[in-house]
């Protein structure tokens, strides 16, 4: 009508209105139809037409309709122009763009606008140019409400919590008193979620209420998003559930604080409510809010469910959903699932791609992830640095140190080594690689230590056997100011457990863990390892059930410290049932550790054949202490033709190691072998190689004591020469034989047995006893696996001597009290 009409088409008022219009029902090309049919245009036109491009979120348009303005027209622009213009600005992040519209409002004297400004102050926040953004603010001479609401936006979206907090209270306090409206809660709610700082965000609902806000729809979701964020679900149900206002928000908000907390059941059910209600249809993003919860295999049908319900509606065409399931995918154990939504997708982004190679990565499957990065490569499509990031963690996993510190190259090249997340992949990296003075490197050549990395390496010395570095960086983490959270706290913990179990405390140990409140993954890990190493193998697998009890999912390390606990004390049918139960029912796929102890419990026990044949068939090539393992099995058992065919496989992997040869001439003197055993050590002489002498050590008033089997050159020889004279009547009388079959040498029986009166824990023991106090518990360490005689010897001595005596060797602890040894004589 307008159109056809002479008298409206050139009506001002009425054309500048149907710009707006057409703009303001998302239709800004209907507003260029009529801004182009136009024969006259007025600023107001134009003004209207800047907005509109700037409302859609059309931003290149809006700024090539500001160029038009002003090279085209004598018009200028004013305080209704530069706002649309400066937001434009701020839509593409063109910060030089943005700078030369504060220029061109500086000339034309509109800095003192309370509008532009407010805009500025909302680009540079956009920018992350806080600092330009506060400058913007201090130099308006007037200020509204806008203007502080955009600046406590500004520090709230750019990290700066506390300078939020602190100018919300400044614009209370100020000469006008500005009172909070529905935008002010609005920004400062999410601020109090991101800090977790429930107390502050409760102050926020009280004014709320006393302001008769608190029944804004958008202030209630901010409410319910505040409360879910701070880890009080049932404070935030408890306004969900009065709410008879609710939309897509306030369900995506509940939703996705149930999936936060892992409450599988309760996700669930509050989207099949949201259903069946009707009300309020879901979308993209309650999909997004319900796939993190699925994380486990047990949920693999509830997420086939949701997938089904997303083709149904279309939601699987979008393409973060569509990212988001093959994550999900791979995450409840079905990488088949995964790879076929891959393949499914139409175009494929490096987010796609990042979402199935991280999922290779993180669920057992690295080899697979690095074979999908190549072909991500290939395909032309640039790796970001969470495609990096998730081909180091393969590298992790892979304990490929090699490809790693090539793919550290890579990045030093491109100059995102420092990048946060980066470094932390590259820490974890260095660490599962067993190389904590690469780590170490690593983290001091970073400028911020971030608390992550502070954990990361913390964590990485506790995992790899040294709780005294791990201790020592956490007091200079607490000295550098560095809050520590749960994840330090349970690491310092994992740390003193495992320091307290090597030092042969166990009981202290599990005091440590008994006291600890929030007992994570890796605790429960350290503990069981612990008492696998001193044989208490029926004490580990109680803890064991009791951390499933807990709800605790085990993992890959658990079942390395369950399977060490059954070979170290004889549970061959709980082992073989835990290697079972972690494949078909916890989702583990056993990696060559957890062979490695298979193979060894079997070999223990005297199964070889069985062993043997594990070696061969196992999925991944068999390494040199597997061999070794087997090697040494076959020398308990006197199992000369398997024997020798493992030692052939050993001498493949590791042909100058002087250990291999020593196994493989015990066994053939074990066997009374001994033109092979003299063969063997011609061998050794020849490529020089040189047996290690067995040794014992014991701390006594701060001092090591180092002793060597065979040597009496020790300070105070005679004396022990005397003890051990003493002790050997004492145990003789008790049952004591000297057990000449662990003289490996071709002697006759009087020689071989002063050969054992030598052997260097003996030495140690009887230093122990001159130089200690009646009762005391004796702690010695050796570098050598504990002979049968010394072992007979140690469990009598405890008895005539009324003291625990407790023996590590290279394999295990050996706790010595009246008359018997922790490890049941299984060894």
């Amino acid at each position: 009508m307008v159109a056809s009409s002479t008298l409206f088409h050139n009506d001002v008022v009425i054309t500048t209105r149907l710009i707006t219009m057409y703009s303001m029902c998302d239709s800004p090309l209907d507003s260029r139809l009529v801004f182009d049919g136009l024969e006259k245009k007025n600023l107001f036109q134009w003004n209207a037409m800047v907005s509109g491009y700037s409302r859609n979120k059309f931003y290149g348009e809006a700024l090539r309709a500001f160029i038009e303005l002003v090279l085209q027209t004598d018009f200028k622009p004013d305080n209704f122009t530069f706002p649309c213009v400066i937001k434009a600005c701020g839509g593409i992040l063109d910060v030089r763009l943005g700078q030369g519209v504060h220029g061109m409002t500086a000339k034309l004297g509109l800095l003192g606008d309370v509008f532009v400004c407010n805009a500025l102050i909302a680009f540079y926040g956009k920018c992350g140019l806080v600092d330009e953004a506060v400058k913007v603010f201090d130099y308006m001479s007037e200020k509204n409400l806008v203007s502080w609401n955009s600046m406590i936006c500004v520090f709230a979206e750019n990290g700066f919590a506390q300078e939020g907090l602190r100018l919300f209270s400044e614009m209370i306090k100020c000469e006008k008193s500005f009172v909070p409206d529905v935008a002010s809660l609005v920004t400062i709610l999410p601020v109090c979620a991101g800090e977790g700082n429930l107390e502050m965000g409760m102050v926020f609902h009280g004014l709320a209420v006393k302001l008769g806000l608190n029944q804004e729809l958008m202030v209630k979701n901010a409410l319910l998003d505040m409360y879910s964020k701070c880890g009080c679900l049932s404070h935030a149900k408890g306004l969900f559930d009065k709410d008879n206002n609710k939309n897509v928000v306030s369900w995506n908000t509940m939703i996705g604080g149930f999936a936060t907390q892992g409450d599988t059941r309760g996700t669930f059910y509050l989207l099949r409510k949201m259903q069946v209600e009707g009300r309020e249809k879901t979308n993209e993003v309650t999909i997004l809010n319900v796939l993190p919860v699925c994380l486990e295999r047990s949920e693999l049908l509830c997420l086939k469910e949701l997938h089904a319900y997303s083709i149904r509606h279309g939601f699987h065409y979008d393409q973060l959903v569509a990212n988001a399931f093959i994550a999900a995918y791979a995450k409840c154990g079905s990488l088949c699932s995964s790879q076929l939504m891959f393949n499914g997708m139409e175009t494929k982004t490096v987010s796609s791609w990042n979402a199935l190679i991280g999922g290779y990565a993180q669920n057992g499957a690295p080899r697979k992830a690095l074979e999908f990065y190549l072909q991500m490569i290939n395909s032309g499509i640039k790796p970001d640095r969470f495609s990096l990031g998730s081909l180091l963690l393969a590298c992790s996993h892979m304990k490929s140190l090699r490809f790693g510190k090539e793919i550290h190259g890579y990045l030093i090249r491109i100059g995102l080594e420092t990048d946060p997340f980066i470094v932390i992949s590259l820490l974890s990296l260095y660490i599962r690689c067993r190389k904590s003075a690469s780590a170490r490197v690593l983290f001091e050549e970073m400028e911020n230590k971030s608390l992550v990395s502070w954990n990361a390496l913390i964590a990485g010395y506790s995992q790899n056997g040294l709780p005294d570095e791990a201790l020592v960086l956490f007091r200079q983490m607490l000295s550098d100011g560095i809050q520590p959270d749960e994840i330090s706290i349970n690491s310092v913990f994992g740390a003193l457990i495992d320091m307290y179990a090597k030092s042969g405390c166990i009981e202290q140990a599990r005091r440590v863990f008994e006291k600890s409140r929030n007992k994570d993954v890796a605790l429960w890990n350290a503990i069981i390892v612990g008492y696998g190493l001193h044989g208490y193998g029926k004490e580990a697998l109680g803890l064991f059930e009791k951390m499933l009890a807990f709800g605790m999912k085990p993992d890959g390390f658990t079942f390395v410290g369950i399977l060490m606990a059954c070979c170290h004390s004889g549970l061959v049918e709980e082992g073989l049932k835990y290697f079972n139960d972690m494949q078909n029912f916890h989702g583990t796929t056993p990696k060559l550790e957890h062979y490695a102890c298979i193979v060894d419990m079997l070999g223990r026990a005297g199964r070889l054949d069985e062993s043997l044949r594990l070696v061969n068939e196992m999925p991944d090539e068999p390494d040199a202490g597997i061999w070794s393992s087997l090697l040494s099995s076959c020398k308990t058992f006197n199992a000369l033709d398997i024997g020798t065919k493992v030692a052939e496989k050993l001498f493949e992997l590791e042909p100058n190691k002087a250990e291999n040869y020593v196994l493989l001439s015990n066994l053939f003197a074990a066997s009374g072998k001994w033109d092979d055993v003299r063969r063997v050590r011609q061998k050794m002489k020849e490529i020089g190689l040189q047996k290690d002498a067995g040794r014992s050590w014991i701390e006594l008033g701060g001092k090591v004591h180092s002793f060597m089997a065979g040597n009496t050159s020790f300070t105070g020889s005679k004396q022990m020469q005397n003890m051990w004279r003493r002790l050997e009547e004492k145990i003789r009388k008790i049952g004591y034989k000297p057990n000449t079959n662990s003289a490996l040498h071709e002697l006759a029986e009087d020689e071989k047995i002063e050969v054992l009166r030598g052997h260097s824990e003996k030495q140690a023991i009887c230093l122990g006893l001159l130089r200690t106090s009646k009762g005391e518990t004796l702690r010695i360490n050796k570098n050598l696996r504990i002979c049968v005689d010394c072992h007979n010897a140690a469990k009598l001595i405890s008895k005539v001597v009324e003291r625990e005596i407790v023996i590590r060797d290279n394999k295990r602890f050996h706790h010595f009290r009246n008359g018997f040894c922790s490890c049941g004589d299984y060894w």
